[in-house]
């Protein structure tokens, strides 16, 4: 978890992410698989670029946009997704961020048994 400001709502992963891979001795290189769920593409277009993520690894099967991030549950869409698409690509991390309105981010780090 991380704060923003809350007229920078959208941007939280950018705050977020860096935290939770320190906490765990990892780099965004370290990463195989990204879901990142943002309500406006160019959310993630802007945490994206500030992340440095590769778009080959992020939201490989369409985000929020394109999936849907549902009121509620969108925790839990993504965590199936990056988790099939783990098994998929037999790899090893994942990390699933969201915002949250009023200016936060979350990041999850997924870690597959191989």
């Amino acid at each position: 978890m991380a704060g923003c400001e809350p007229d920078e709502m959208g941007i939280g992963p950018v705050f977020a992410v860096p935290k939770l891979l320190k906490r765990h001795g990892l780099t965004v290189d370290d990463i195989d698989v990204w879901e990142l769920n943002e309500a406006f593409a160019v959310q993630v277009v802007y945490c994206r670029d500030r992340l440095g993520l590769d778009p080959d690894t992020l939201n490989v099967n369409g985000g929020s946009v394109s999936i849907g991030h549902p009121f509620g549950m969108t925790g839990s869409r993504m965590v199936g997704t990056i988790a099939n698409e783990m098994l998929r690509r037999r790899a090893r991390y994942g990390v699933v961020t969201m915002c949250i309105g009023g200016g936060q981010g979350a990041a999850g780090l997924f870690e597959a048994c191989l």
